[in-house]
């Protein structure tokens, strides 16, 4: 198959999984999209939204129609690593045997991730970067594909460890999930409060996804959205020639190179879904909030005057 073709096929199934999500998520499109993305371009997201907005349901949702193995871990204080990763144990025969942890599955729920503390969430960086776990000095191999979807509740802070920028870094896209407009949230009661279940059929199998991320990475980027992509990165950076005075004002620390990456994956998968054979500058400025707003750090001025990272990275463009 040609990757004109291939492309042609990515389009209508993307449109197909939308449509199929659609059955149970009411709303929160931009989320959804951006879960998709963030899969097509193998990388991880980090859901950021109170109680009650259907953060573990999309999970899931996206999980079946994309035809994946999912696994919940609810993070909780007592949480060891070995409860994520799996562990040795000593069976009948003396010998030691490998128990695989809920790491080993495609798509990984890591349900209010900051509720666990760092040596735990550490656990989840090798998974993460490398799709590999090392579990008593060996070596194991993660399933392909393979997806960490983390979730936050942003107004319950207390007792929770804030997830630190190495690991934060690590997530392609943080999504925030807003409340519903009325006539969705008419709709979903509507849908939630009857006896009848949506059946959500796999769409995708599992080499599909491998195939179509590869598609992806061989888009080819002009230089000038290449150059666009890095500049707006460096832009982040309160030391840099490019900081605005926005930027210098009110960021303590910017974006690294990971951010310049993810923006061309992320546009590359933006424009891929859209049928273009090429990303612009508009397909960057669609991922850009959500890839960069987890990378900067607001400084206290920031916060003392109400400036969103919205704001600031809308700013920049």
């Amino acid at each position: 198959m040609s990757d004109v073709t291939a492309l042609k096929e990515l389009v209508k199934k993307y449109k197909a999984l939308k449509q199929e999500i659609s059955k149970v998520i009411i709303g929160q499109n931009e989320a959804v999209e951006h879960i998709l993305l963030s899969i097509l371009s193998g990388g991880h997201s980090l859901l950021i939204g109170v109680p009650g907005l259907a953060k573990t349901l999309i999970v899931h949702t996206i999980a079946e129609s994309l035809g994946l193995d999912f696994k919940r871990i609810q993070f909780t204080p007592d949480l060891m690593p070995s409860d994520i990763l799996g562990s040795e144990i000593l069976d009948e025969t003396t010998h030691f045997k490998f128990i695989k942890g809920p790491i080993f599955s495609n798509i990984i729920l890591a349900d209010e991730i900051n509720r666990t503390p760092p040596k735990t969430q550490a656990a989840l960086l090798e998974a993460m970067q490398e799709r590999t776990v090392t579990v008593a000095g060996h070596h194991y191999e993660l399933s392909k594909p393979f997806f960490v979807l983390a979730t936050q509740n942003p107004i319950e802070q207390e007792g929770t460890y804030p997830l630190p920028e190495a690991q934060l870094d690590r997530f392609m896209f943080s999504i925030n999930l807003e409340y519903p407009s009325f006539n969705e949230e008419v709709a979903v009661v509507k849908s939630t409060t009857n006896d009848e279940k949506p059946v959500i059929n796999a769409l995708l199998s599992s080499e599909e996804i491998n195939n179509f991320q590869h598609l992806i990475r061989r888009i080819p980027v002009a230089d000038n959205v290449i150059e666009y992509a890095v500049k707006l990165v460096s832009k982040t950076r309160p030391n840099s020639e490019n900081a605005p005075e926005i930027v210098s004002n009110y960021i303590d620390w910017g974006a690294g190179p990971r951010a310049s990456q993810n923006l061309i994956l992320g546009a590359k998968a933006n424009a891929a879904v859209h049928g273009k054979y090429s990303p612009d500058i508009e397909d960057v400025q669609a991922v850009a909030y959500s890839i960069l707003k987890h990378r900067i750090v607001k400084n206290y001025k920031a916060e003392a005057e109400g400036i969103s990272e919205k704001q600031i990275i809308e700013s920049l463009f």
